[in-house]
């Protein structure tokens, strides 16, 4: 069946199982008398009959976030913008004031081309409820979410039939072509590129369209082989017995280093007293000035590398660098050289009011002591009294040296209490040990 219109004589439809009817106002050019076959007839998008297409205007508050661009993926980043819905294009305003003939917005408003897209409801991508996704046709993936439930149903079924009344339709931007397909008709712009150009495109459209869910099926992949790797591979005991991964200086276990070390007290902290002892008791604020954090780091990165030590070499001439390292050692142990399990008891006796029982009550925790925590805390402390006799010059008392050491040599293994209070048990606690060493130790 052919209609013609008298007064366009050049103009026609190809009908076969139904017919499209074009408005004679709305023709502006002649249409291409090529097709392809009957069943197929190709016209530019905009001679489309306004009847075609099911208009589904609508606007309202929406939470959204754009996930992919163009195949690249995206951090989530949730805004609350004004969505409107009209023809194909579903755009974002910052609020509906924009949208007034008075209110002339500085940036475009965010705009999605629903032609050809995709939607569908997801909970894998976002923790939030409500939550559904628009992928289009470059490649783009959107998700938008409501807290109230009839609006976002609402929302996602005007959007979808938006997307189905544009059929298959598709657009091509970087060809200034736009597609649009109904079950027996196909309109196209005239000026149509070749066979094989159809089919390249059609194949990158169809890369955009999965490159989704390739990336994700990609990474459940990797994911897998991981666990399987992670599964296999030694354990941190078994690389050690082989030798392949050694145990150092700095963070290690106490206990383990010394006997690695075929000693009660560790090497370094002899090296650090001796080196102290020998040319820094005169020095002001030991143990409180601080040495250069950067050679403090270099000091504590030789001894983990098991290199010779020496530290009367030039570049460890600053006393306070050596105090530092020392004091950087203690902090790092695993455990503290107080262990986790007699702290309450170092800090009940200390509330002991009577001296003499205080003082009996510390003596008889040190020797529950392990030897390497005995002799290294020994150790320690008698090179602190030494520090304490020059106060003269290196300005440093027993309360000072509390201060310092406390936080250091004492803390809980969980902190349920004050931090305040514990600090001022921690320095009574090393204040007395100083003050009362020869009974302690004795």
């Amino acid at each position: 069946m052919r209609i013609k219109n008298a007064n366009l004589q050049h103009d026609r439809l190809s009908q076969t199982k139904s017919m499209v009817l074009i408005d004679p106002g709305e023709v502006t050019k002649q249409i291409s008398r090529h097709r392809r076959n009957h069943s197929q007839h190709y016209v530019t998008e905009h001679t489309i009959s306004k009847d075609v297409l099911v208009s589904q205007n609508k606007e309202g508050i929406l939470n959204k976030t754009k996930i992919t661009d163009k195949g690249k993926k995206l951090r989530k980043n949730w805004t609350t913008s004004y969505a409107v819905l009209s023809g194909k294009k579903l755009e974002f305003y910052k609020d509906a004031k924009e949208l007034t003939p008075n209110m002339k917005s500085a940036t475009k408003p965010d705009c999605i081309d629903l032609c050809g897209a995709q939607i569908e409801w997801t909970s894998e991508k976002s923790s939030r409820k409500n939550v559904f996704q628009i992928t289009t046709v470059s490649g783009n993936e959107i998700l938008l979410q409501s807290d109230t439930d009839d609006t976002i149903q609402e929302w996602f079924q005007a959007i979808r039939n938006t997307i189905d009344s544009l059929g298959k339709g598709q657009s091509f931007p970087s060809l200034g072509i736009n597609v649009w397909k109904s079950s027996s008709t196909e309109l196209l712009h005239q000026g149509f590129e070749p066979k094989e150009k159809k089919n390249e495109l059609r194949k990158s459209l169809v890369f955009k369209l999965n490159y989704s869910a390739s990336d994700t099926s990609d990474r459940n992949r990797v994911k897998t082989r991981l666990k399987k790797f992670i599964s296999r591979r030694p354990s941190l005991k078994t690389l050690q017995e082989k030798g392949l991964i050694r145990d150092q200086v700095f963070g290690c276990n106490l206990e383990r280093l010394c006997r690695r070390e075929n000693s009660t007290i560790p090497h370094f902290v002899t090296t650090c007293i001796e080196a102290v002892e020998k040319r820094g008791l005169d020095a002001g604020g030991l143990y409180r000035v601080s040495g250069n954090l950067s050679t403090i780091q270099k000091l504590r990165f030789v001894v983990n590398q098991e290199e010779k030590l020496n530290l009367d070499d030039s570049q460890w001439e600053d006393i306070h660098v050596v105090t530092g390292a020392l004091k950087m050692f203690f902090r790092e142990l695993p455990e503290p050289l107080f262990p986790h399990s007699f702290f309450e008891q170092f800090v009940e006796a200390i509330k002991i009011q009577e001296s003499g029982l205080q003082v009996k009550a510390m003596r008889n925790l040190v020797k529950q002591l392990s030897p390497y925590n005995h002799d290294t805390m020994k150790a320690l402390f008698k090179h602190l009294r030494k520090i304490v006799v020059n106060a003269s010059t290196s300005l440093m008392s027993t309360q000072s040296l509390g201060i310092v050491f406390g936080p250091t040599l004492l803390r809980p293994d969980s902190d349920p209490g004050s931090m305040a209070v514990y600090m001022v048990y921690q320095n009574q606690i090393v204040d007395l040990m100083l003050m009362e060493f020869d009974a302690i130790f004795c």
